[in-house]
């Protein structure tokens, strides 16, 4: 097997921890970190050759493969350079601040003859590799609905997070991987989308959202995070005809529910509650609600990196795929026009059709990117 020669441009908290998964690799060599920050390289590894920018790395240092973990808005340029050097590249997320942008990367690597691809680790999250098993196998039956929810309590942003022209906020933060495990889950066409954006306390970045997208075979797909939530949660919420599946953390822990017999028009037997008389929101009688595990699953955030060897050495296709980083980033900018008009936008062909029309509204409005637009004001909070 080749071996990867790595060289890693921008080494600041993603440049670490990739440069600390090479170690577990014995067919990933990191050869090489640079960073305009000096100060940066002071902990490379022993033996890692250090570089003040991108161009020096690449003029001298013996690497076939460039991991990008720059500032957002620097990814093109460094793709693009790394591209033209003939050298596969692996960007981190989100790959650009918009799709134009992006469809120049794409263009650049193909005319070079690299791989591209993005580091969307979080296809290997525990908890979503749980609950995309439960989804293939049908293990609920028919589904209906599947919500991912995301929850914190420390809801100021840090660092270049509350800058806008820097990428920051949850959407670009979080968003870009919530919104990718569910396009990655739901192999079927968008034909609406909803979505609330908020600033909750930031200023300036969005700390909230709420993005609900129906698909055409059925499903609807809900994605809501919040930092100011005063309640951390990792949620998952899978709704089908044969049960529901739970899970509650990022570690999976959770449980399948079904019935003891199918409830088909069951006549309901009238139950007082502290809300009044009710048929269907009674207590369930003794024996009816049955619980099961959830299937075990073994994935690690390794794994990505380990598929990514495999296409590196022509032995599998490259698992996170630019025209699926494209799609995601083309939700992306349909949550901001919706939150920006507060409108539903309604795909009644197909998805391209969205990002013609994200394009066109980019273009009366003469700016490239819709993160500059203004979703809301932002709240005054009393304390809680």
């Amino acid at each position: 097997m080749q071996k990867i020669k790595l060289g890693i441009v921008g080494f600041g908290f993603m440049g670490h921890c990739d440069a600390d998964m090479m170690k577990t690799f014995q067919n990933i060599d990191l050869v090489a970190v640079a960073d305009t920050n000096p100060q940066q390289l002071e902990d490379a590894p022993e033996g890692v050759e250090t570089y003040a920018d991108i161009d020096e790395m690449l003029e001298h240092a013996d690497i076939n493969t460039v991991m990008v973990s720059t500032p957002n808005p620097s990814h093109p340029e460094m793709v693009k350079k790394a591209a033209n050097k003939k050298k596969h590249v692996i960007c981190e997320k989100p790959a650009a601040m918009s799709v134009a942008l992006f469809d120049e990367m794409v263009s650049v690597c193909k005319e070079n003859g690299v791989l591209f691809t993005v580091h969307q680790q979080r296809r290997w999250d525990k908890d979503y590799r749980i609950m995309k098993e439960v989804y293939d196998k049908k293990m609920v039956g028919d589904m209906y609905v599947i919500k991912s929810q995301l929850y914190g309590f420390n809801g100021n942003m840090h660092d270049w997070h509350i800058y806008p022209e820097m990428g920051g906020g949850m959407l670009y933060d979080w968003g870009v991987h919530l919104i990718d495990q569910i396009l990655d889950m739901i192999k079927s066409e968008i034909i609406s989308l909803y979505a609330d954006v908020q600033n909750v306390i930031n200023e300036k970045v969005d700390d909230y959202f709420n993005i609900i997208m129906k698909f055409r075979n059925g499903i609807t797909a809900e994605i809501e995070l919040g930092t100011y939530y005063l309640t951390p949660k990792r949620a998952w919420f899978i709704g089908g005809n044969r049960g529901s599946a739970i899970i509650d953390g990022f570690e999976g822990e959770g449980k399948i529910v079904r019935t003891s017999h199918l409830l088909e028009n069951v006549p309901g037997k009238i139950t007082m509650t502290a809300a009044g008389p009710t048929r269907s929101f009674g207590p369930a009688a003794p024996g009816l609600l049955l619980e099961e595990p959830l299937p075990e699953v073994n994935v690690d955030h390794r794994n990505y990196f380990e598929h990514f060897l495999k296409a590196f050495n022509h032995e599998e296709e490259i698992i996170v795929k630019p025209e699926q980083v494209r799609r995601v980033l083309c939700v992306m900018d349909a949550v901001r026009e919706s939150a920006r008009t507060g409108k539903a936008l309604c795909l009644k062909n197909s998805e391209e059709k969205l990002c013609q029309i994200i394009k066109h509204k980019l273009l009366l409005l003469r700016v490239d990117r819709l993160d500059f637009l203004p979703l809301c004001r932002p709240r005054k909070m009393e304390q809680r």
